[in-house]
Formats: structure tokens, C-alpha cells, sequence
């Protein structure tokens, strides 16, 4: 039976040693009362220590402090695995400094590997991430030098075929924001961005025999309607009661509490944007590209499109009209709406429906999409990709594996270099005012997020959209396909590559 607690009499229930799992994404419906009471205690007992951590998508607030970052940097957690960093500012500096140990797995897996742990099954099989970093017989999941665990992925045969096999750590704590409890405890998250893997977690922690704290805005009399409950009250330990942080009246949105016309979505994109201060970049280069990325949409095409340049492929698809032709899905379990960005990644404007990210998982990894828009940070001349790790930074795979690994086409889009690049485009002609100091295309990627060999045999067609011209994958590597009106060939292209390029036949 579930009781009614303070947040400092919640996380009492945590013992030292702890595998704790948080239900959030990215940077939206972190349980932040709970976090911050937990760091309290931290602070002033030195309890509990010694925690694992575990969040499909992470669990930071874009922040240095406040939230989880307080109690990691003072030593309560000794390891992290997550699928994402990117919102965690001070924890993702920490892991490279080996403050910790840490791992990264792609996001979907992290969630099957959840919902086995709830049906009693210790993990999951995949076939994503297969000649990809995670992969054993490449790097391995781990992040710094501590990170040497080798039981979260292990390379299995199954009839004959290679997979990956994820396992996690027991749950033992569940931390989780709702909307509402009502007076049976049940669970509804009706103003929120969306539930995640809130039910499986709840499941996995109740088959390992222990605690569910639940943080929710308001406690209601009625019982919530059967199905608007996610997580019942038979499954909950301790319900928190915290005050609602006050957003403006556009994050409302993001719930899905009143519908948004296609006609609107655009209106409500563009009021976010101001909030969340994390424009998209609208460069000659990011305009370039996502025009030529666009192209590759057709009517009735199930999407994802990710954060950052490639949001630019759904400006051009409004303007062509063509995004009123497709379904758009974004990762923490949206689809048939317009996602949102910046700190909000993971909601979606006008949604047609939000469901558990497990489920938006299996059609992601059954090759249920038509097509995805991915960036690159950099890409070599086998045609595989690193998205997740630069040079002295990372922020984590995230969906992008999941994505990625059978989505009949991919197409990445990047500029050809950075740091300095100018271009410019004066009616279809495209002008490489000044190369940037910092090559994209590369001999040999520094780590894998994308195999170019693993595409090639699961017949899937890759394009690589740049300002300047696009490449196709072949078995043998890169091949210029399009070169763009104004771009001189030999002088900005073959000139800047590390290594020889096969050359389609221009008209």
C-alpha cells in the first residue's frame, strides 16, 4: 500500500548501494524534488552512497547544478548508464575526468532491457548495435578508463544468428514524476510530455522486490479513468506531493490536453523556440541542406528527423507541404506530430499519439520507418559515422542506433567541414566563400556509431547531404553522386578529401 510522504521521507527508502532508475528523457519530467532531497541527505549524512544509476535517456536539467548533478559530483554514485549525457552538464565532464564509472547503450536497449527485467527476464536481444562502439569486439559500452564492466553487452548466436545481448543491473528504486495521484495511488501523467518507460520500470522494480517514488503535481479525490492510469497504485511505495513549476502557457502545447491543427504547429514551434533559447542553426549551410534533404521525403513516409541541422528538413517539408503528408516521431514515444526541440527534445506539438518508448522501440528496430534525417560529427570513407563522440566531449548515443539500424533510408546531414565555414547561395548557385579548420570527412572515424558495412548488408540506401554536393554508400565506400551548381569539383571537394572518392557521372 502505497503512503503519502515528504520528499526528504521518500528517498529515506534508499538504501546504500542502491541500482536506482529514472524515468525521464533528456531533459524533460525529471522527478527534480526527489533528486534534490536526495542530495540533501547526501550532504548531510553521507548516505546513501555507492549508487548505480540507470535512465534509458538521461536525466539532467540542462544545468550545472541542481537536480541529480549535485549528488554525483559529490560522490553518491559510482556508475552511471544511460543513454544519453546531454543534458547533464557537470555529470558528463565528471565521467571523462573518471570521477566514475559510466556507460553508454543506445537508448532503445537500454528501454527492452528494462521491460525483460520486468517480465523476470534478466535482458534483451537486439540486433542494433552490431559493428557499432557498444559492440564488445569494438570498444564496448564504456566511456572512461574505470568503465570496464563487460556484463551490460555480450555478443550471442541464436539459430544460427549473431545478437546483442543487453543486461542491466537489478532496479531496486524507481524515481518517476506524474501528473496525479488519485485516492487508490494510481498514476496518471496527463500534463506530461510523455510516460516514457514508466510502467516496465515500476514492474521491474516490484519483480526485484523493491520501491516506487512517485513525484506528482496534485492529489485528486476521483480515480482516474482505467486507461489514463499508467502506473497503478498496487505498484506505487511512496507518493510525493510537489509543487508544479510555473511554465509558460505555451508548454501546454506539449500535453496534448487540447488539440493543435497542422496549420498551427508551426505558430507553436516558433513560440518554443524563443523560450527554450536553443534556436536552430538557419546558416546559408543548414538552409542548403535542408532544402536537399527534403527532397528525399514521398507522401505517407513515417519519419524521424533529429535534433539540430536536421530540423531544417522540416522547415522545407512546410514549406513544400509535404509535411502534412507524412507522420513525424520522435523517440520518447510521439508520433503524428510536430516534435519539439531544445530543451523540450522528446515532446511533440500536437501529437496524435504519445505511447511507452518501448513500444516506439519495436517499430524503430523492426525497420518501421520509411526514413530518418540523422546529423554526423564525422564521417569516413568506409561511409560509416560517429554521432555520439567528439574530441574531449560526448553526449551519448541516445536513439540514434536504434534509428539508424534498419530504417530503409538514412540520410545524414552535415556541412562538409566547420569551425569557419562561409557559404553562400545567390539563386541556385552556391558560392564556398571559406572552408572551415575542421574536416568532417575523415579516413577513419574516431568511434562508430553507424556501420557502413552493417547497411550494406541489410540493403539499405544512405545518403550523406552536405552544402556543397551528397554522397551515396556502395560496398566500396563513399560515392559523389550530386555536385551543386556553382561548387567547383576538384578545388572544393577532391582537394579536401583524406582519401580517393569514386565520382558518378555528371550531366
Amino acid at each position: 500500500m502505497y503512503e503519502i510522504m515528504t520528499a526528504d521521507e521518500a528517498v529515506s527508502l534508499i538504501n546504500d548501494g542502491d541500482v536506482i532508475c529514472v524515468n525521464s528523457f533528456v531533459g524533460i519530467e525529471n522527478p527534480t524534488e526527489l533528486h534534490e532531497a536526495l542530495y540533501r541527505r547526501f550532504k548531510e549524512t553521507g548516505s546513501p552512497r555507492n549508487l548505480t544509476m540507470i535512465s534509458s535517456a538521461g536525466f539532467g536539467t540542462w544545468s550545472e547544478s541542481g537536480n541529480a548533478e549535485d549528488y554525483i559530483r559529490e560522490g553518491a554514485v559510482d556508475k552511471l548508464i544511460c543513454g544519453h549525457f546531454g543534458a547533464m552538464l557537470s555529470t558528463k565532464r565528471l565521467v571523462l575526468e573518471d570521477r566514475f564509472e559510466a556507460y553508454n547503450l543506445p537508448l532503445g536497449c537500454i528501454s527492452h532491457a528494462i521491460r525483460a527485467q520486468a517480465s523476470g527476464i534478466p535482458g534483451a536481444l537486439s540486433k542494433v548495435g552490431l559493428d557499432i562502439f557498444v559492440d564488445p569486439r569494438r570498444e564496448g559500452p564504456g566511456i572512461n578508463h574505470l568503465s570496464t564492466d563487460s556484463s551490460y553487452v555480450k555478443v550471442v548466436e541464436v539459430d544460427g544468428e549473431e545478437f546483442l545481448y543487453y543486461q542491466l543491473p537489478k532496479i531496486k528504486v524507481v524515481l518517476i514524476k506524474g501528473t496525479a495521484a488519485d485516492r487508490k495511488g494510481n498514476i496518471s501523467f496527463d500534463d506530461q510530455y510523455m510516460s516514457g518507460d514508466a510502467l516496465s520500470i515500476c514492474q521491474a522494480a516490484r519483480a526485484n522486490g523493491g520501491k516506487v517514488i512517485v513525484q506528482v503535481d496534485r492529489l485528486v479525490t476521483t480515480p482516474s479513468r482505467p486507461r489514463n492510469t499508467i502506473i497503478p497504485g498496487c505498484l506505487v511505495d511512496a507518493i510525493v506531493l510537489a509543487e508544479p513549476q510555473k511554465r509558460h502557457a505555451a508548454y501546454e502545447s506539449l500535453t496534448g490536453s487540447f488539440e493543435i491543427p497542422y496549420a498551427q504547429w508551426q505558430d507553436w514551434h516558433e513560440m518554443l523556440e524563443t523560450l527554450t533559447s536553443t534556436r536552430t542553426t538557419a546558416n546559408a549551410a543548414a538552409k542548403i541542406i535542408g532544402r536537399r534533404a527534403e527532397k528525399e521525403l514521398k507522401e505517407d513516409d513515417i519519419v524521424n528527423i533529429g535534433i539540430g541541422l536536421p530540423e531544417n528538413v522540416s522547415r522545407y517539408a512546410r514549406k513544400s507541404g509535404m509535411l502534412d503528408k507524412i507522420t513525424l516521431t520522435v523517440e520518447s514515444g510521439g508520433i503524428g506530430g510536430f516534435p519539439a526541440s531544445g530543451t523540450v527534445f522528446g515532446a511533440m506539438i500536437g501529437a496524435a499519439s504519445v505511447y511507452d518508448m518501448a513500444n516506439q522501440f519495436d517499430l524503430y528496430d523492426n525497420g518501421g520507418l520509411d526514413i530518418c534525417f540523422m546529423g554526423a560529427l564525422e564521417v569516413d570513407r568506409h561511409g560509416n559515422v560517429n554521432s555520439h563522440r567528439g574530441p574531449g566531449a560526448f553526449a551519448g548515443i541516445g536513439g540514434f542506433a536504434n534509428i539508424t539500424a534498419k530504417t530503409p533510408t538514412v540520410v545524414f546531414c552535415f556541412t562538409f567541414n566547420t569551425k569557419g565555414l562561409e557559404v553562400s547561395k545567390v539563386r541556385d548557385q552556391v558560392t564556398i566563400e571559406q572552408n572551415g579548420s575542421i574536416a568532417k570527412l575523415v579516413d577513419e572515424v574516431r568511434s562508430v556509431s553507424f556501420s557502413a558495412k552493417r547497411a550494406i548488408e541489410n540493403g539499405q540506401r544512405v545518403l550523406y547531404v552536405t552544402e556543397r554536393c551528397v554522397f551515396e554508400l556502395t560496398p566500396k565506400g563513399l560515392k559523389l553522386t550530386e555536385v551543386y551548381p556553382g561548387v567547383d569539383l576538384q578545388r572544393d571537394i577532391l582537394n579536401l578529401l583524406p582519401f580517393e572518392v569514386e565520382v558518378a557521372c555528371f550531366v
